[in-house]
This record gives C-alpha cells, sequence and structure tokens, in this order.
C-alpha cells in the first residue's frame, strides 16, 4: 500500500459542502473570478493589435491614444475585480470558518470530563485557532485562487492556439515538465505540512502548560531544564519549516529556468519562421506570447503553492473534523425536565472506574436524607471526589444506581440537574473578569443586589468593598489578586447566589489559613442551612457537627455514623481522627517552640 501522501478527498469535499449556507457571497465571488480569467488573458491581445495596427503598421496617433485608453481600463477593470475578488472570497471564507468554530466549540462544551484528562489544553486551542486559521485559506487563498488560475490558463492557452497553433505548440514544449516538477513538489510539501501542523501543535501545548504552571517551574528551580525542553521543541518546529523553504528554493527556480526556456524556444522559432520568409513570425506575435508565456508559468506556479494551501488547510481540517465528529460526549438522554430535589439521594451498589475494571468505587450503598450535612473523608485516592462527580454526572457509573427521590439522575435532563447543584471546589477557578462577573458567571438574571446580599450572607462583603472598583474589580488570570482565602469566597458567593437545592463542598477549607479557615467556616454555616449538603473534608474539625460523616477506604464505605457514634465504636475513622489531631498537636507545640 502506498504512503505517500495525498490531498483527502473527503475532507475537501466536506469543506465545500458549506457553500450552500452563502451562495450569494460564493456566486459574487466565483463571477468576479470568471471576469478576472476573462480580462487577464485579454489585455496581451489587446496590446498586440494596439502595436501592429498603431505602432508598426499606421501612423494614426488619435486611434494608438484610443487604444492606450482601453488597456488603461482593461488594467484599471481588472484591479477592481481583483480587489472584489479577494474581498468576497475572504469574506465567503471568514463566514464559513464562523460556522465552523461555532460546531468545534459547541461540540468541546459536550464532552464528557474523561476526555479533557487525557487531552492537552494547548491541542484544542491549536484546533480552535491555528488550525481553523489554515483552513481560512482554503476558500480565500486556495480554492478559489485556483479556480481563477485555472480558468485563467484555458483563455492562456485557447488565445495562443488562436493567434498561432504552431507557435503555441513550440512555447508549450516545456509545460509537462513543470507540471511533472509540481507534482513531485506537491507530494513533498504535503509531508513538511504534517510535520510543521505537529510541531505547532506541540509547542502551542508546551508553552501554554509552562506559562500556567510558571509557579512550579520556579518553586523547583526548573528554568533552565524546561528552557532546554523548549529550545528542543522549537528547533524541531524550526526544522518543520525549514524542509518546506527547502522544497520551495528547489521548486522555484525550476519554473523559472522552465519559463525563461519557453521564452528561448519562442525567440528561436519565430527567428527561424522569419528567416524562412514566413510573415507569421512578426514583432506583435512575439510581445503578445511573451506576456501570455509569464501569464502561462506565472499561475502555474502559484497553483503549486495554492494547492500547498490547500493541502495545509485538509491536513488542518482533518484534525478538526475528527474532534466534530468524535462521539464522546456527555450522556444526556434525560427526558425529565421538573424534579423535587428536596427528597433523599440514594446511592445504590454502584461502581465506578476511570479506566476499563479498575474500580474506583466499589458497591456504594448509600442513603443521604433531604436537608441533611454528610461528610466524606478518608485518605487521598479513597474515591471521596469520585462520588460527587458521579452525582453531578461529570462521570459516568458503570453498575447501579443513583437516585433523587424515585427518579434515577439519568433520567433527568443534565441542565435540569445541573442547575439544581453547586460545588464549591478546593481549586476554586476564577476567569480574568470583573468579581461581580465571576460570581454570576455573566447570568443577567442575578442583580448586583443579589450579589452584595450574598456576599454579607457569607461575610466577603467588606474585603470586596476594599478592592480598587469593588465588585468590578479585575481579579487578573485565575483570579491572581486574590489570596486563597479570597478566591473560596467568591466560591461560597456563587453557590449562594444560584441557590441550589444540593451544595457540595470539596475539600473548600484545605488550603486556607487559620483566620480564612474560620471565615469560610461561617459561610459554610450560612450556605448549608435548610439544603443538602455533601462535604469532602481534609480537616476533621470542620465535619465535627455533620448529620452523617461516611468513611471510604480503597473505594468503599468502611464505617458511617455521627462524630461521636465513629469515634465511640473505635474504627477507620477513629484511627483518621487520633493521627490528625496527634499531627496538629505536635504543630502547635513547634510553634509554641519557636515564639
Amino acid at each position: 500500500m502506498s504512503n505517500k501522501p495525498k490531498l483527502n478527498f473527503a475532507v475537501s469535499k466536506r469543506l465545500l459542502s458549506y457553500w450552500k449556507s452563502y451562495k450569494r457571497l460564493f456566486s459574487i465571488a466565483i463571477a468576479c473570478t470568471i471576469i478576472l480569467a476573462i480580462i487577464g488573458p485579454a489585455r496581451p491581445y489587446v496590446i498586440g493589435h494596439m502595436v501592429k495596427n498603431y505602432i508598426s503598421g499606421g501612423e494614426d496617433r488619435a486611434m494608438l491614444f484610443f487604444w492606450a485608453m482601453i488597456i488603461t481600463g482593461l488594467i484599471l477593470l481588472e484591479a477592481i475585480f481583483q480587489f472584489l475578488s479577494a474581498y468576497f472570497s475572504n469574506l465567503f471564507a471568514q463566514s464559513i470558518i464562523v460556522d465552523i468554530r461555532k460546531s468545534l466549540v459547541a461540540k468541546i462544551l459536550t464532552f464528557p470530563m474523561r476526555y479533557y484528562d487525557r487531552t492537552p489544553i494547548g491541542t484544542l486551542v491549536t484546533r480552535v485557532v491555528s488550525d481553523l486559521e489554515a483552513i481560512t485559506e482554503v476558500f480565500s487563498s486556495g480554492l478559489m485562487a485556483i479556480l481563477g488560475d485555472l480558468l485563467g490558463l484555458s483563455m492562456v492557452l485557447a488565445a495562443m492556439f488562436y493567434i498561432d497553433w504552431q507557435l503555441a505548440l513550440m512555447t508549450i514544449i516545456p509545460i509537462p515538465i513543470l507540471i511533472f516538477a509540481t507534482r513531485i513538489f506537491a507530494r513533498v510539501i504535503r509531508g513538511t505540512l504534517k510535520m510543521e501542523s505537529s510541531a505547532v501543535t506541540k509547542l502551542n501545548t508546551f508553552v501554554q502548560e509552562r506559562l500556567t504552571g510558571m509557579s512550579l517551574v520556579q518553586l523547583f528551580n526548573r528554568e533552565k531544564k524546561e528552557y532546554n525542553k523548549f529550545v528542543e521543541i522549537n528547533r524541531e518546529h524550526r526544522q518543520a519549516h525549514v524542509n518546506a523553504v527547502w522544497a520551495y528554493s528547489i521548486f522555484f527556480p525550476v519554473v523559472e529556468l522552465l519559463s525563461s526556456l519557453s521564452i528561448a524556444l519562442l525567440l528561436v522559432w519565430t527567428a527561424m519562421t522569419v528567416q524562412g520568409g514566413d510573415s507569421k513570425g512578426k514583432f506583435d506575435e512575439v510581445l503578445m506570447f511573451t506576456l501570455y508565456v509569464h501569464m502561462l508559468f506565472r499561475p502555474i506556479r502559484q497553483l503549486a503553492d495554492k494547492f500547498n494551501i490547500l493541502q495545509r488547510g485538509t491536513v488542518r481540517a482533518e484534525r478538526v473534523f475528527e474532534i466534530i465528529d468524535n462521539d464522546e460526549q456527555i450522556e444526556n438522554n434525560g427526558t425529565i425536565t421538573s424534579c423535587n430535589f428536596d427528597q433523599s439521594i440514594q446511592f445504590k451498589n454502584v461502581w465506578f472506574a476511570y479506566i476499563d475494571e479498575d474500580w474506583v468505587l466499589k458497591n456504594i450503598n448509600l442513603e443521604i436524607e433531604s436537608g441533611e450535612t454528610v461528610a466524606f473523608v478518608g485518605a487521598t485516592g479513597a474515591g471521596k471526589s469520585s462520588i460527587v462527580n458521579l452525582l453531578s454526572r461529570f462521570y459516568e457509573f458503570q453498575k447501579g444506581s443513583i437516585k433523587v427521590g424515585d427518579v434515577d439522575i439519568r433520567d433527568l435532563e443534565l441542565n435540569c440537574l445541573r442547575r439544581n447543584i453547586a460545588i464549591v471546589l478546593q481549586d476554586v477557578f476564577l476567569f480574568s473578569d470583573t468579581i461581580h462577573n465571576n460570581i454570576t458567571l455573566r447570568d443577567d438574571s442575578i442583580s448586583r443586589d443579589q450579589v452584595i446580599e450574598a456576599a454579607k450572607a457569607v461575610g466577603a462583603h467588606d474585603f470586596i468593598s476594599k478592592l480598587p472598583g469593588g465588585y468590578d474589580c479585575e481579579v487578573g488570570e485565575r483570579g491572581g489578586v486574590l489570596s486563597v482565602g479570597q478566591r473560596q469566597l467568591l466560591a461560597f458567593i456563587r453557590a449562594y447566589v444560584y441557590n441550589p437545592h444540593i451544595l457540595i463542598l470539596d475539600e473548600a477549607t484545605s488550603s486556607v489559613d487559620n483566620e480564612s479557615e474560620e471565615m469560610i467556616q461561617k459561610a459554610t454555616e450560612k450556605l448549608t442551612e435548610g439544603r443538602t449538603s455533601i462535604v469532602i473534608a481534609h480537616r476533621l474539625s470542620t465535619i465535627q457537627s455533620a448529620n452523617k460523616i461516611v468513611v471510604l477506604e480503597k473505594g468503599e464505605i468502611m464505617e458511617k455514623g455521627t462524630h461521636q457514634e465513629l469515634l465511640a465504636s473505635d474504627g477507620y475513622y477513629k484511627t483518621l481522627y487520633d493521627m490528625q489531631f496527634s499531627d496538629e498537636e505536635r504543630a502547635d507545640r513547634k510553634e509554641k517552640i519557636k515564639e
């Protein structure tokens, strides 16, 4: 089987199918292209006519001026239609790219969290930005330009054979060599384009991750190592482009050589026919054919370049369509759009694994009463976060059922489920936007008064008011201008204003100082009041008032009960409690010694 790179016609056909949505723009662009294909070859013919009748063979100055004005008009007309063709071709291309980008982002938004676990963010950024820009050129600089060049070539050849078929045959002798060279060039350049595309993705992914994790890079003194890694990736990126430049640097001189050979054959044939008494070998024909040769070789040379643009866009389109066609998505087959969430939540024989049957949760049976606060505790990897991920349907469990009352959560329409659940994570994500917009997530139905009321309820209004601009303060990328505790409080306000029936706190106090923890504890008490709450706890001191504490170990429920009941049972919870508080006591003694 041949591994030679070829244009993917299935992808090309799919790209072309988008023209139906913009038939008017497409028609205008095609019309301008056809007119240009006619005007261009007409100019040398008119020039030859003027030279023959009013320069070489006549003294009619008025007619000479008249034909000179016609040529000037043709040049201006050609310039106008070149502008119109370029404008409408690019407008057509950008309109299609807007549609493809919307389809791509809409698809990305439907992927489950499992997809993002294994796909680098830099890869998706490349698809949405760089790859789609390359696809734009398929329509603006590729498809339309190739069509125009092919029409132009057809008109030029027709004009040449009409004027003198023998001279035309002599002139196009180098063309088969040029076509052969173009095929080789196109084959080589497609391979380099794939290398270039892969290198761009790799570079984008590396830069995205290192800029995001810059604090980690600097904290562990990895600047030099990461720089050396970047140099290596950058070298690969450069080499991919150099390979393309190398192919161009060979191909273009070959085209110029063949063009010069065509002119030489034209002059030799003309000289031979004139010497032999053939009246056809005239100056006006030599002039016309010289102009036509340039019009013949330039489009062929550009055709190779434009074909490569088409190939580059097709390669990028393949990768974009792979995402759009990806069947992996959040299952949203539920039809129930209204449910009473003031009912118990029941986990029945739930089994879950991220990969195959490497079970993270095993046979989970649990009931959480409405309005109850249930805390999950256990070692790292015990399955605490997995339980809340299943309830929110970030991931799908393989066995068992999870119900709200008598309704299976898979029978609920996904929006209905998620608008009744709010999650406050340990690692709070904030957009580079104002405090108000980070709280409301740009939901216009939430007013500023509601935000202020919520901020006061969780004890965050004072610190927000002191910030420059107050609620309109820009928090920077990922909330960089705020402390960890302040970001956590904003997450509590965000949950408060959405007024959920079910609240999930995923280790919301594990990364904050004592002062912030006290504020967050008060916010937690306010937020959990009157609603079903699930708390994933790192610090056992924060969950002692929970209605029920569930102890997990290696994906299984080992114990459940109140704080006092679990301490009295002298089991897993008692061991965790003793270990944590002995550690805290040692830390307190060290602090006192320092003082």
